[in-house]
C-alpha cells in the first residue's frame, strides 16, 4: 500500500511536493472510501482512490512520470544500465540553481505488514544520495544510506545492523548510475526483496493511451477470468455477448509490395518472432444471429474500457496500486464513476487496491464519489513550477458546497486563465 510519494527538481517540479493517501480524521464514506492497514505496531487510515486535477501543462503527467522513473531505476538500474549510461532524469530547468542539482524522490509504503521510507537523488550522471528506513517495531531503522562526496569522489556508507546480507559485498558492486537496492537484489538479498518486488509487480502504471489490448486478451484464455472481464464490460454497458481472439505468426506477405527487398528482409528477421492478435467482438443481430465484428471498429471508448478491463480487474484482485494519466479520454463521465467506484465497494476491492489518477472530469465532484481529501489539484505558479495541494487546504464545507462550481469558478485554482482571442493575437 501506498502512503506517500514526494518529488523535487524533477521536469516541471521544483520544490518538494509530497502527495499523501492517508486519510484524514472525516467520518465522510469512511467505510467505503477509506480502508485500515496494519503494521505490527502502528495502524494507518489509507485512501482507496485520489482524483488529481489541473490545466493542461499543469504538471499532472510528470508527477506520474516521477513515479514510473523511480520505477525505472529500481528495476533497471543495476541489471541493465552499464558503467558511464545516463540515467533518464530531466531537473528543473527554468532555474540555473536547479539545473545543477540532483533530482530527489522518496516513497513511503507498506510491505508485509512493515513500512518503508526509500528514496534518492541524482542527476542524469550518478545516483548522489540513497537510503532505506524500515519501521518494524513502529520508530525508524536506518537500514542503509549512501552520499556522494565530491571531494573524496567517492561515497559515505552507513548500514544497520538490521540489514543482513553480504553488504560490503552489494557496496563494492553497485555503480555510481545505479541503485544500492537493485544491485543488493540482484546480489541475493532477501532481506530487500519484497521492497524490489513491491515496485515491479504492485505498483502499476498506465498513460493516456491506457494499456494495450494483449493482457486483457491474455486473461481471455481462461474461463473464469474471460468471465470477469464479459461482466466488466456489461456492468459498463458495453454491449458484447462474447470476445474470439486469434493468435496469428507474423505475415512477411503483408509488408507494402513497394517496399525495398532489402529492407522487407531486415524487418521480417525483427518480427519473425512476433505474434499477431486478431480480436473480434460478437454481437447479436434482431434475429438472434451471432455477428462478429474487427475489434478496430468498435468505437475509440469500448476499445479502451476492453484494454482496461484486464488491469482493472488483476488490480482490484491482487490489491495492487494503480496510477492512470488522464482517466476520463474517450470516456463518458458515468463509465469514470463506474471505474472509480469499483475501488470503492469491499466486495469488488476485497484486498485494498489503491487508484490514483489525472482528469479533466469535474461532473463526479459532485456525484457523492469521492472524500473531499481524495480530491488534488496541480497548477503552476509564477515561477512556472508545478506545485500539489489537496482540496482540504480550502476547508470546502461538507454537503453544502458545489465542489465542480467551485473549482471552475477558479476557487481551488489549478484552472487555466484563457484570455481573448484578440488579446493574444492581433491577427489582420
Amino acid at each position: 500500500m501506498l502512503l506517500e510519494m514526494s518529488v523535487s527538481n524533477f521536469r516541471s517540479f521544483s520544490e518538494t511536493q509530497t502527495f499523501s493517501l492517508i486519510a484524514n480524521k472525516a467520518k465522510e464514506l469512511e467505510e467505503k472510501n477509506t480502508f485500515s492497514i496494519s503494521t505490527h505496531f502502528e495502524t494507518f487510515r489509507l485512501l482507496s482512490s485520489a482524483a488529481i486535477y489541473g490545466p493542461n501543462a499543469s504538471g499532472k503527467s510528470n508527477f506520474l512520470r516521477a513515479l514510473k522513473t523511480v520505477q525505472n531505476l529500481v528495476l533497471r538500474s543495476a541489471s541493465e544500465n552499464q558503467r558511464g549510461d545516463s540515467l533518464d532524469v530531466i531537473p528543473f530547468r527554468l532555474s540555473a540553481h536547479a539545473r545543477l542539482k540532483p533530482s530527489e524522490f522518496e516513497l513511503t509504503f507498506i510491505v508485509n505488514h512493515v513500512r518503508y521510507q526509500y528514496g534518492f537523488s541524482c542527476t542524469s550522471e550518478i545516483i548522489h544520495e540513497e537510503w532505506l528506513f524500515a519501521y518494524p517495531k513502529g520508530h525508524a531503522q536506518r537500514w542503509f544510506s549512501r552520499a556522494w562526496s565530491e571531494e573524496k569522489k567517492g561515497y559515505e556508507w552507513n548500514f544497520s545492523t538490521h540489514l543482513l546480507g553480504e553488504k560490503n559485498l552489494w557496496k563494492k558492486m553497485t555503480r555510481t548510475n545505479a541503485l544500492f537496492l537493485s544491485t543488493a537484489v540482484q546480489l541475493n538479498s532477501e532481506q530487500l526483496q519484497p521492497i524490489f518486488d513491491w515496485f515491479t509487480g504492485t505498483l502499476r502504471l498506465a498513460s493516456e493511451r491506457g494499456w494495450d489490448p494483449g493482457f486483457t486478451v491474455w486473461q481471455c484464455e481462461e474461463n473464469q477470468a474471460k468471465n470477469k472481464v464479459m461482466n466488466f464490460l456489461k456492468a459498463a454497458d458495453i454491449h458484447i455477448d462474447d470476445i474470439e481472439v486469434e493468435i496469428k505468426p507474423f505475415d512477411r506477405s503483408k509488408l507494402p509490395n513497394e517496399m525495398p527487398e532489402v529492407i522487407r528482409e531486415e524487418i521480417a528477421q525483427i518480427l519473425k518472432d512476433k505474434k499477431h492478435l486478431n480480436i473480434q467482438t460478437l454481437h447479436t443481430d434482431d434475429e438472434g444471429n451471432s455477428v462478429a465484428f474487427e475489434f478496430k471498429d468498435e468505437s475509440d471508448g469500448t476499445q479502451k474500457l476492453f484494454a482496461f478491463a484486464g488491469p482493472w480487474i488483476d488490480a482490484l484482485d491482487n490489491g495492487y496500486v494503480l496510477f492512470i494519466d488522464e482517466l476520463h479520454g474517450n470516456l463518458h463521465p458515468k463509465l469514470v464513476q463506474f471505474l472509480v467506484g469499483l475501488f470503492h465497494n469491499k466486495e469488488t476491492n476485497p484486498n485494498n487496491a489503491q487508484l490514483i489518477f489525472t482528469t479533466h472530469e469535474t461532473s463526479i465532484l459532485n456525484q457523492n464519489t469521492f472524500r473531499r481529501d481524495q480530491i488534488w489539484f496541480c497548477e503552476k505558479n509564477k515561477k512556472h513550477a508545478s506545485q500539489l495541494f489537496p482540496l482540504t487546504d480550502f476547508s470546502p464545507l461538507k454537503g453544502r458546497e458545489n465542489l465542480e462550481l467551485s473549482y471552475l469558478s477558479g476557487r481551488y485554482g489549478a484552472v487555466p486563465f484563457i484570455k481573448k482571442f484578440s488579446e493574444v493575437f492581433d491577427g489582420e
